[in-house]
């Protein structure tokens, strides 16, 4: 199986060879067991029943033996011949010993008088070992008519039988023996299979060898065995034989004299388990044959499994490289089809949306013209056919007059509809012109763009009359008639520009020009474009001067009119320059709000009034920090979470800034304001009306607005004293503020005269030359230490502190 270990495929085949493999294995060592554990119950149920047959061997003997010894005791010549206790009758008597003893194969035959003498034997050596077991069983037999026993003799086993000789009284005892040695063994081991060995054992406890079964050195073995084990074996024990296991037991005959007799019974292990083992290698043979076929339905069904999702991995990968047109087999109806039908119809959803996303992307959905991405492809597209066929060609760029206030007067829905109109003339006018190769595109907001190829200057110019002219025509919807206009902007290749992006920003720059200039269709210049380099200069001078840590904060201490105390100050942002030196915020302050970077300067002007702020507090100086928001910055939905984030860095309390708010600011799009005030006011922040009464329609606004704080702008506050007009409005201005609910601030203030005088109209804080220009805030500290009121002032009030963060005051 060529499978990388790591794939679902080879997971599959591994995890499922590895459970079969695993069962098979422990089914085996199960069976192994069984046919082990059966093998010794059958070995040891053999043992039992050779030591049982053992037994009737003997007992078999001993009957022939006494049925021998029986028939010559009871008979009539015998017995007279006995009787008669003659010299010439031992000859009968010995001769009827030896031929009853010869019938039954008994080793010895011998007549024990009554006077419990041997009076005749066929063996006198033997009879001499055998006649005290001999006598001591005369009694028995007597009483029982005949006595059994084993007796041992050089070490020998045998069988003896003890029957008496009666006349009608007993006058003698005939004894006979049977030798226990190989041969019967060898009958036993005819008759049970298994291996006998008769053995001895004397009164030292060592074993001897007597006749046995096993041949030559094995008979020997045996021996060394059992004489090496500790202790005489009462159940079955395993031994090793010529590398052969055998299972054996140990059975006692008899004892004579301190020595015993035992016949060791043993059955092959080997052989026992024969034709289980030949079972087991079927089973083996059939448990590999079986993983085998196992393994090949496995690695078929994993890879049924596998290698469809590796299709729809590889599906998946051109799906990725945009290949939308790849056919996906979900004809299957197991899950793997289902995974496969949900992956057609992603495919299909994908295509349906990235088509629908293209054409986001490079159209406009509202005119369903090209947008300005489309454009600047068609546009590249174009000049790499101009250089090509060494041709010309021009755009045209244009802005229409007047459209936010229409937009603004008549709703966007209106405005739409106007757009829709503008386009369907672009374009009727080009197809009338029959510009087959012309292309108009809207580029956002109400700009339109129209491509010439293949045109020169003259033609171009015409083309731009044509299409002011057709916008001349007042446009009719809902009833309404609206006059629009358009300032239009001309660049060409090669004489402008050689790349799209710039020749679209020349063609920009002109129309901005034919705006200002009110002079309908305006060619490129360089000279038009001096300011827009002068502008993107100072706004790369701005951005490096973040990173240099060029600006620095500057603050105007805030006083309380009634009680001379500092109550605040006011943040003021300086730009030190390493060449120009101190550039005036009037300089950059507008380009800023202009460009947006303003964004940039408010965080700015913001962590460094915190950390100031933070640093006042831990002197004992606790002061309120106010922002000077432009319009970008209030109309950045994420300005709370900037705020909140500030004031946690800084473990600030949001009480501890006021954000001021130019009537500009409210009046550029006054929902969307209203809607970031709210969130800051619900934060804990103070808000305050910059210059208030330069604009001319806030007092609309201001009834809805949560603001806390006016401050009166300076052009009123000046020429107060000398004024009486400014004093009016001044004072109209406090009483507006303070019948509100608000705290009112004046700005200007440059004599003691104006400081009484609006401290007698009520004004709660000013702030003012006379008081103190702006200085670093690395200055504050020791300023407030020396500040004095510099006139007599009405008992002190309770101190609120606020600190005002703008930027060119």
């Amino acid at each position: 199986m060529n499978v990388r270990f790591r794939s679902l495929e080879s997971r599959i085949v591994t995890l499922f060879l590895v459970l079969i493999v695993a069962v098979q294995v422990i089914g085996l060592f199960v069976i192994q067991q069984g046919i082990d554990s059966n093998a010794r119950a059958a070995i040891s149920s053999e043992l039992t029943n050779g030591a049982k047959v053992f037994r009737r061997l003997l007992e078999q003997n001993a009957q022939s033996l006494r049925f021998g010894a029986r028939l010559l005791a009871r008979d009539t010549a015998f017995v007279a011949a006995i009787g008669n206790n003659d010299e010439s009758d031992r000859a009968t008597i010995e001769s009827a010993l030896a031929n009853s003893g010869r019938r039954i194969k008994a080793s010895l035959s011998m007549l024990i008088g009554d006077d419990r003498k041997i009076s005749a034997t066929t063996n006198p050596k033997q009879s001499a070992g055998l006649e005290q077991m001999a006598l001591s069983m005369l009694d028995a037999a007597e009483a029982a008519d005949g006595a059994i026993g084993i007796a041992i003799v050089d070490h020998r086993p045998f069988q003896i039988v003890a029957m008496p000789v009666k006349a009608p009284i007993t006058i003698g005892w005939i004894v006979m023996t049977f030798p226990i040695d190989r041969q019967l063994a060898n009958e036993m081991r005819e008759v049970s299979s298994l291996h006998t060995s008769i053995m001895t054992r004397d009164a030292q406890g060592k074993w001897l060898p007597v006749g046995s079964t096993f041949v030559g050195p094995s008979a020997q073995a045996v021996v060394d065995q059992l004489q090496a084990l500790p202790a005489t074996p009462v159940s079955p024990f395993d031994m090793t034989v010529e590398a052969a296991r055998y299972s054996a037991r140990l059975i006692s005959i008899g004892e004579d004299n301190g020595q015993s007799a035992s016949v060791l019974l043993a059955r092959s292990i080997d052989e026992a388990t024969e034709d289980y083992r030949r079972l087991e290698r079927w089973l083996i043979g059939l448990t590999l044959g079986g993983i085998f076929a196992s393994a090949l339905a496995i690695v078929f069904t994993a890879k049924r499994i596998a290698q469809p999702i590796s299709q729809l991995a590889v599906t998946a990968k051109r799906l990725e490289e945009g290949d939308y047109k790849v056919t996906i087999d979900s004809t299957r109806e197991d899950e793997i089809g289902q995974l496969a039908h949900a992956f057609d119809a992603m495919r299909e959803g994908i295509a349906k949306r990235e088509q629908e996303i293209r054409r986001l992307a490079y159209w406009d959905t509202l005119t369903n013209l090209p947008n300005r991405a489309q454009f600047v492809l068609l546009l590249n597209d174009a000049l790499l056919d101009a250089r090509r066929r060494e041709e010309a060609l021009f755009v045209l760029m244009m802005d229409l007059d007047r459209f936010k206030h229409v937009n603004d007067v008549m709703g966007h829905s209106f405005g739409d509809a106007l757009l829709r109109q503008v386009a369907g003339r672009l374009q009727l006018l080009l197809a009338n012109r029959r510009q087959s190769s012309a292309q108009v595109a809207r580029l956002g907001g109400d700009e339109f763009a129209v491509l010439l190829p293949a045109t020169d200057i003259d033609a171009a110019q015409l083309m731009a009359a044509e299409i002011l002219q057709a916008l001349e025509t007042p446009l009719s919807l809902e009833d309404q008639t609206v006059d629009i206009g358009a300032g239009l902007g001309i660049a060409g290749y090669p004489e402008h520009a050689d790349d799209g992006e710039t020749l679209l920003s020349m063609a920009e720059v002109a129309m901005y020009t034919a705006k200002q200039r009110n002079d309908g269709a305006v060619v490129y210049d360089a000279a038009m474009d001096k300011g827009s380099a002068k502008s993107l200069s100072l706004l790369t001078e701005l951005r490096g001067a973040i990173e240099r840590n060029e600006f620095r904060l500057h603050v105007q201490p805030k006083i309380s009119l009634q009680t001379g105390r500092v109550v605040g100050m006011e943040s003021l942002v300086r730009w030190v320059h390493p060449e120009r030196g101190n550039v005036f915020p009037d300089e950059f302050i507008p380009f800023a709000e202009q460009t947006g970077f303003i964004r940039v300067l408010t965080r700015w002007v913001m962590e460094k009034s915190a950390e100031l702020c933070r640093e006042l507090a831990g002197k004992g100086h606790h002061l309120k920090v106010s922002v000077n928001l432009s319009t970008r910055d209030l109309l950045d939905q994420d300005l709370p979470a900037k705020f909140a984030d500030l004031l946690a860095r800084h473990k600030l309390t949001p009480g501890s800034f006021c954000l001021e708010i130019t009537e500009s600011a409210i009046m550029d799009d006054p929902v969307r304001a209203q809607n970031t005030l709210e969130r800051l006011s619900a934060m804990g922040l103070d808000l305050s009306i910059d210059d208030f009464g330069t604009g001319y329609s806030s007092l609309a606004y201001l009834k809805r607005l949560p603001v806390n704080e006016l401050k009166i702008d300076k052009s009123f506050v000046l020429n107060m004293e000398k004024d009486e007009g400014d004093t009016k409005i001044v004072r109209s201005t406090i009483d507006l503020g303070h019948n509100m609910g608000l705290r009112v601030v004046a700005e200007g203030i440059e004599s003691e005269a104006v400081w009484r005088l609006l401290a007698e109209l009520g004004c709660d804080q000013g702030q003012g030359y006379f008081m103190s220009r702006p200085i670093p805030g690395d200055q504050l500290i020791p300023w407030l230490e020396k500040w004095q009121a510099p006139i007599a002032l009405a008992a002190p009030q309770p101190e609120t502190v606020a600190v005002d963060v703008s930027y060119a005051k």
